[in-house]
Parts: C-alpha cells; sequence; structure tokens
C-alpha cells in the first residue's frame, strides 16, 4: 500500500499543458537575432552594397523595360534594407537610390529638376516614406511580440517551477502529518488516559502547519521582509497558545530564502517558540523569547531561538535535549534544513541551527 506522501505525489504528478510552437512563431526571434548581429557599420554597408546592386539591375533592365520605370529596382531594394538591417540603414538606401534613379533613369539624365522629374521623385518619396514607416511599425509589433513572448514562456518556467514546488511540499506535509499521528499513535498506546491531551497537541501542530502556509503563500505576504514575517509567526504562536506575559523579538537581517527552506524554518521556529511557551514560564511567569538569524559565513547561516525561562538546569551544555516529541520534531526539521542542532541551557534555553544557506 503507498503512503500518503507517495499517492499524492502520484495523484499531482501532472505536468503542465504543452503548446505548440507554429513555425511564424519564429520569425521575430529570427529577425531579432539577425538584427543583433549586425553593428552599424555592418548595417550602412549592407545598405550600400543593395542600392549598388539594384543600380547595376536597373542598368541591366534598361532596353528591356518600357519607358517609365526608373524606380522599379530600387524599390525591393529599400524595403529589404529597411526590413533587414534597420530604419536608419532603410533611409540611407532609399536617399542613394532616388539619386541614382534621379541622376541616370530619370530623363533628362543629371540632376535636372522639371515638373516631370520632380513628379517622379515627390511619387517616389511617397512610397518608399510609407513603406519604410509600415516596417517600422511591423519591426516595433514584432520586438512588442518577442518581449510578450519572453515574459510568457517566464510564465510558464515559473509555473512548471511552482507545481514542482507544490508536489514536493504536499507529498512532505503529508509525510509530516503521518509521523505525527504515528508517534501519537504510540503515545496513545503507552498511555491511553492522556488520549485527548494527545490528539489535541496533534491537531495544534497541524493547524499550525496550516497557519503557516496559508501566510507564506498570501499574496500580500510575497514583498513581505523575513523579519516581519517572523514577527507575526510568533505572534499568532503565542496568541493561539494563550501564554500572556510573553513577547517576542526577531533579529533578522535583510536575506531571502527559497520557499521550502522558509516553511522548514518557519516550522521550526514555531515547535521552538511552542516548546518554550510550555515549559520555559510556569505560573504565568513573564519572560522574553528572541528569534535571530545570523550569517556565519557566505554559505551558512545560524538560526537562534533563545528565552529568558527557567532553562534546563540538568542538561549540560550543547547536549542533546531530551527525548520528547517536540524535541524528535525539531530535531527532524534541522535535520530538513541539513544543518547542525545545539542547545545552551542557563539562564533560559537557546537553540541554534547552523544550515546551509
Amino acid at each position: 500500500m503507498l503512503d500518503p506522501a507517495s499517492h499524492a505525489s502520484l495523484l499531482l504528478h501532472r505536468p503542465p499543458a504543452q503548446v505548440p510552437v507554429k513555425s511564424f512563431d519564429r520569425l521575430p526571434s529570427a529577425l531579432s537575432r539577425l538584427r543583433s548581429t549586425r553593428t552599424p557599420l555592418l548595417a550602412w554597408g549592407l545598405a550600400g552594397a543593395i542600392t549598388g546592386f539594384a543600380v547595376l539591375l536597373r542598368y541591366a533592365l534598361e532596353g528591356t523595360l518600357p519607358p517609365g520605370y526608373p524606380f522599379l529596382t530600387f524599390f525591393p531594394a529599400v524595403i529589404l534594407t529597411t526590413f533587414v538591417s534597420g530604419t536608419r540603414a532603410g533611409v540611407l538606401c532609399a536617399a542613394l537610390s532616388g539619386l541614382a534613379a534621379w541622376y541616370w533613369f530619370i530623363p533628362p539624365v543629371g540632376f535636372v529638376l522639371d515638373w516631370q522629374s520632380g513628379f517622379a521623385l515627390a511619387f517616389y518619396v511617397f512610397i518608399v516614406v510609407v513603406d519604410i514607416a509600415l516596417i517600422h511599425a511591423m519591426t516595433k509589433a514584432m520586438q512588442r511580440l518577442e518581449v510578450e513572448k519572453g515574459v510568457s514562456t517566464a510564465l510558464a518556467e515559473q509555473q512548471r517551477t511552482m507545481f514542482e514546488e507544490l508536489q514536493h511540499r504536499v507529498a512532505n506535509n503529508m509525510a509530516f502529518v503521518a509521523s505525527l499521528l504515528n508517534m501519537s499513535r504510540r503515545r496513545i498506546l503507552a498511555d491511553p488516559a492522556a488520549a485527548p491531551a494527545i490528539i489535541d497537541e496533534a491537531r495544534g501542530r497541524i493547524e499550525t502547519m496550516a497557519r503557516i502556509h496559508r501566510r507564506l503563500h498570501d499574496p500580500s505576504q510575497v514583498d513581505l521582509p523575513i523579519g516581519s514575517y517572523l514577527i507575526d509567526l510568533c505572534s499568532d504562536v503565542i496568541e493561539a497558545s494563550g501564554v500572556t506575559g510573553v513577547s517576542c523579538q526577531v533579529d533578522v537581517p535583510e536575506m531571502s530564502f527559497d520557499i521550502r527552506k522558509l516553511t522548514t524554518i518557519s516550522m521550526l521556529v514555531s515547535e521552538v517558540v511552542t516548546n518554550s511557551l510550555k515549559h520555559a514560564f510556569p505560573a504565568g511567569r513573564s519572560g522574553l523569547i528572541t528569534v535571530r538569524i545570523e550569517r556565519a559565513d557566505e554559505a551558512r547561516a545560524v538560526l537562534t531561538i533563545a528565552d529568558d525561562g527557567i532553562g534546563l538546569p540538568d542538561v549540560p551544555e550543547d547536549a542533546q535535549a531530551g527525548h520528547g516529541l517536540g524535541n524528535r520534531i525539531i530535531e527532524a526539521l534541522a535535520k530538513q534544513l541539513k544543518g547542525t542542532i545545539t542547545r545552551r541551557s542557563g539562564p533560559g534555553l537557546a537553540t541554534q541551527v547552523d544550515f546551509p544557506i
């Protein structure tokens, strides 16, 4: 039989749908790559070369074409240059082509301006301006399409990553709940009379885990600093415990963790703070719980949760604490962080977890 974690993994293992890529969708990318590889000098040189080829081709067609087609080879040259090399190169090609047509192919030969040549040149200018403007607008539209395509690709990758994270997290949470229930079952078998208290304790831990996940996935909490988030978390734990006279102080520098590590840190802080509230302040004693995260070096950090309560006077410094359910959960969470845990008693009790960032 599958355990709950494996069953959840199988249920959730559905990869996101793949969207087929059509061939025309590659056009903006190809054009962007083509334009990104050219330099201004290459663009100007290409404009000159295309203009020269258009002049030679027009000369080759001289006598073949009927009179009145001076710009026949120059319109395609301007369009091609603008499309491949950009608007400025297209304007250069249009200017050179217009001058060439005016000098060689608009009678009378030479830079002679009369009403016929003026009309022909005005017609040419109108056509090339429209062509260049349309190609410029199309190019800008393709660039926007490329940007939007990049955003869509990033969002799809983010969704895929979030799906994998959700799958992993749900499986881990169900495994955690299953382990918690198994330990509670063993405690009930050992002491049946304590069953209601043991079940209430397990229910409280599951509710705390649910609160942590709701808070981590609250859109309003996305940009909240870790220090502010832990302050809210500790306040929730203290309020849920019903203990009065105990406050929490958080000291965390500006740093970030991935959602998986932050979830484990949150559960660890919640469990240690809950233990302190239960055992460190008997008979309504007031006190302070401090939560601190410090960088040990570039690759490691140290999480310290300390209280100024009665401590554990019979436990030597740096010794492993007892074998209660809370301590086993704390040790398991520290192991999830791939960290090492130490405890120091007197005055109060300090729990430290050294873990890789």
